[in-house]
């Protein structure tokens, strides 16, 4: 099913410079505190699932998501950002990851098709968001009816990020942690 972009993300996409800069932070903390499967155990992710990591950058958890999900899953690592994609391609290709999509996005929505996903991360990104009504209702539309979506604050108050999700009137905060809240569609 074909998605109009809902309007473009040249205001929250950083530039190439900063997002090298990001780039290398990450590194150095994945070198320190890589992720792993164990740390990735409180989402429930399975052998055959749909996982979208939204906002994924460089690919942090583009090898992990791979693993758990397996030969039989998939996931759809989207950004904005062109360097981002080609991160996560370069990540593909070296690591013969054949389950990995990158998706870049002008605007939220993707080509994606309509509820597909089993999870959704979002990942230090939430604060970049304009739109909030409109991004939270793209992923509520690739989310399958029973799916989760674990959203991070980012760069702003706990506080503001749940103003968001809850005036959407889409989303219910299911459980909150210190790193993340999980969210469920309002049916």
């Amino acid at each position: 099913m074909t998605h109009n972009t809902l309007f473009s993300n040249e205001n929250e996409k950083m530039s190439n410079f900063k997002f090298r800069m990001m780039t290398f932070v990450y590194k150095i903390r994945d070198f320190f505190k890589p992720v792993t499967l164990t740390s990735l155990d409180k989402y429930s992710i399975k052998a055959g699932d749909v996982v979208i990591d939204y906002g994924c950058g460089p690919g942090s958890y583009t090898k992990t998501l791979s693993h758990l999900v397996g030969e039989e899953g998939k996931v759809y690592a989207i950004d904005i950002h062109p360097l981002a994609i080609k991160a996560v391609t370069n990540k593909i290709e070296k690591n013969d990851l054949h389950n990995v999509i990158p998706v870049l996005v002008d605007g939220y929505s993707t080509e994606i098709e309509d509820h597909i996903a089993n999870k959704i991360i979002a990942f230090d990104m939430f604060h970049m968001v304009e739109n909030p009504i409109s991004f939270l209702s793209e992923l509520k539309r690739l989310l399958k009816q029973n799916g989760k979506l674990f959203i991070e604050n980012g760069h702003q108050s706990r506080n503001h990020a749940k103003t968001k999700i809850q005036s959407s009137k889409i989303w219910e905060i299911e459980i909150e942690t210190n790193k993340y809240m999980q969210c469920a569609p309002i049916i």
